[in-house]
């Protein structure tokens, strides 16, 4: 393994069980399920991706009042725009009659930064035990800055090529996510099809680099963190297996949908809801529209954001972003301890 980053003071081998709760933007990370997995030994953390700076401020001085013991959060690394206007509003004008549904209008089509350096200033000042990065790597000087407040970093990679440019940054960690994940896949190519390597091959792919892996992408049993484990992770990162956790801020419609024995059957790779490769359950939503859909990060989450919130609303799962990854049928509701004790190796 590689030497420690210098400044850094958290380190993986030191949890008392190497399980992460993976960070889920939208709603179903929150501080009491970030605290409950740190507090039972795990790795909690805080998704930081849609929210303002000053939200980000809050949430992790909440973690901090519930839990002494380390946690991480999670940005989404801005990227330039891949859409172009005539896509854009094809797209919007294919969605009229889904909006038309609801009542409501559509969003804003805008490309933002998410409050990029906003948030980097937060963390830099708060500096929670970790942070990881998805959809690219910072820069060098952002890696840097962090590591020298004691902030262990951590990036998101698909491939190998992915890897050697986080490594190349100075990334404390990978964390290698596999397709069988559930939500956004973390490629740094925001307009091409996501690869299709499972999380072996991937890790069996960088098992010559000199750093932590962390195993992510259809982690929901024992059985799947051992296995991990034994071809070179150090750690897993699991997110669907605690989608319906006590402490989880998963809309009620998602909950449902997740527990369905006969609507809901299989997931699927779409970019339907947010123009960005994503794993839910498949839904009326991705049947009428993977056919059209454009690449189209942020505009596309934004443009749908009124839509899928109506959805929410009205618990209508068929217009709704049912993340989910593939072993999502061992997905249980119960505490954020048990179910991380029920990844135990």
């Amino acid at each position: 393994m590689a030497t420690q980053q210098k400044g850094t003071t958290f380190r993986l081998e030191s949890l008392a069980l190497p399980v992460i709760q993976a960070p889920m933007a939208g709603g179903p990370s929150t501080t009491h399920l970030a605290a409950a997995v740190s507090e039972a030994g795990g790795l909690g953390f805080l998704a930081a991706g849609y929210k303002t700076a000053k939200a980000v401020r809050a949430e992790i001085e909440a973690v901090r009042g519930q839990t002494a013991k380390p946690f991480g959060v999670n940005l989404f690394v801005p990227q330039a725009s891949v859409i172009s206007p005539a896509s854009l509003q094809q797209y919007a004008d294919s969605l009229a009659p889904d909006a038309e549904r609801f009542g409501v209008t559509l969003g804003e089509p805008k490309h933002d930064d998410d409050d990029w350096n906003q948030k980097l200033e937060v963390l830099l000042d708060l500096a929670p035990a970790v942070v990881s990065f998805t959809f690219d790597v910072p820069e060098s000087s952002v890696v840097e800055a962090l590591q020298q407040r004691g902030i262990y970093v951590v990036a998101t990679v698909t491939d190998r090529e992915e890897a050697l440019q986080a490594l190349a940054a100075g990334a404390d960690a990978l964390c290698a996510q596999g397709p069988e994940a559930g939500g956004h896949r973390g490629t740094f190519k925001a307009d091409v099809p996501p690869p299709l390597v499972p999380l072996h091959g991937i890790l069996g792919e960088l098992s010559d680099l000199e750093v932590p892996l962390i195993a992510a992408g259809g982690i929901a049993t024992a059985e799947h963190t051992r296995a991990a484990l034994a071809v070179g992770a150090v750690a897993v990162q699991a997110g669907t297996a605690f989608l319906c956790a006590d402490e989880a801020g998963t809309k009620a419609a998602h909950r449902a949908a997740l527990s369905s024995s006969d609507r809901f059957t299989t997931t699927a790779v779409t970019r339907v809801f947010s123009g960005r490769n994503a794993r839910g359950l498949h839904n009326e939503f991705m049947r009428r529209h993977d056919g059209e859909a454009p690449y189209g990060y942020p505009e596309i989450h934004h443009l749908t954001t009124p839509l899928r919130a109506a959805a929410a609303a009205a618990r209508e799962p068929d217009w709704l972003n049912l993340w989910a990854g593939i072993n999502y049928r061992n997905c249980v509701a119960g505490p954020a301890a048990s179910i991380l004790a029920s990844l135990r190796p």
